[in-house]
């Protein structure tokens, strides 16, 4: 081969190098960050319960090769190997896991965290859902990167009509103040930039804390009650029974109290952003509009089974 043949050939080659994989795919993640992948992905690591349920749900479970330890739901997925805690996993049992893309959060996952990843040439993906309609936005998009587009369609749309049905049926209606206690001791509610400050929105409430600078900032008792409540609602954490509600029983003077309407509700369905936030959504609708959901036809469908 000439000389002018080897370079010509070797221009060649740098084109179709530059060029990529013909078999690539791009993606944007929710923080506006382009990714570049060889395909899709055949060996996901979640570092959020979020995503594992909608990996599941969307029958995307067989390209999960790693969780969190707070992964729970569903039930199959304390069957994956974890990867330790949300906020310091072990980068040692991630890295040995072999992962295509890792999917993080800003909102669970630390920072130096997602930068060691990168540094280690671990594609990461980063999801940040604070509103219903990113948390719908989470199942889209990780239906795209796994090529589970068309299974998640009908789930999408399932969950699309429930949310519909909701708004439809608080948007006539007076908008109560609503508190919602995340944590007893120090006091924690949700501020601007929360998921669960958006729901009590959707659900026809009207959030007392909801203009607090942070998105889940500590909180005085005092200035819980000086708002005077209407609803209460009080989170529980993995199935147990929410803290301290003896303590707001005998505060007599809120309306919420007076009312019996200090109520427990189950973090699980309104702190993550899987397909059971919707499941959440409603039952905040229910507690704050009761009077909307009595006369019913028939009960709300269920959440999407994992497959």
């Amino acid at each position: 081969m000439t000389r002018g043949a080897r370079l010509v050939l070797a221009a060649a080659l740098v084109l179709v190098l530059a060029a990529g994989p013909a078999s690539g795919l791009t993606v944007v993640d929710q923080r506006g960050q382009t990714l570049t992948l060889p395909g899709v992905p055949a060996r996901i690591v979640s570092l959020l319960p979020s995503v594992t349920e909608i990996l599941f749900a969307i029958g995307a479970q067989d390209r999960l090769a790693g969780v969190t330890d707070l992964c729970d739901f569903p039930p199959e997925a304390r069957g994956k190997p974890s990867v330790g805690g949300m906020i310091s996993p072990s980068l040692e049992a991630l890295v040995a896991l072999r992962p295509d893309l890792v999917v993080a959060t800003p909102s669970g996952n630390r920072q130096d965290t997602v930068d060691q990843l990168r540094r280690l040439g671990i594609p990461v993906y980063l999801v940040d859902a604070t509103t219903v309609a990113g948390a719908i936005e989470v199942v889209d998009r990780m239906a795209e990167l796994t090529g589970r587009r068309a299974a998640a369609a009908p789930i999408l749309a399932s969950l699309s009509r429930r949310i519909q049905t909701v708004t439809d049926r608080v948007a006539p209606r007076r908008r109560p103040r609503v508190l919602y206690v995340l944590w007893p001791e120090p006091l924690i509610v949700p501020g601007h930039g929360a998921l669960i400050s958006n729901l009590i929105a959707t659900a026809g409430g009207d959030s007392v804390t909801a203009g607090q600078a942070h998105a889940y900032p500590r909180y005085s008792l005092e200035a819980a009650v000086a708002h005077m409540p209407e609803v209460i609602l009080l989170a529980s954490h993995r199935g147990r029974a929410p803290l301290a509600r003896e303590k707001w029983e005998k505060i007599a003077s809120v309306p919420a109290i007076r009312s019996g309407r200090l109520h427990a509700v189950d973090g699980d369905l309104v702190h993550r952003f899987g397909p059971r936030v919707v499941d959440g959504l409603e039952l905040l609708a229910r507690l704050i509009h009761p009077d909307a959901f009595e006369q019913a036809a028939s009960p709300a469908p269920p959440s999407p089974a994992p497959r």
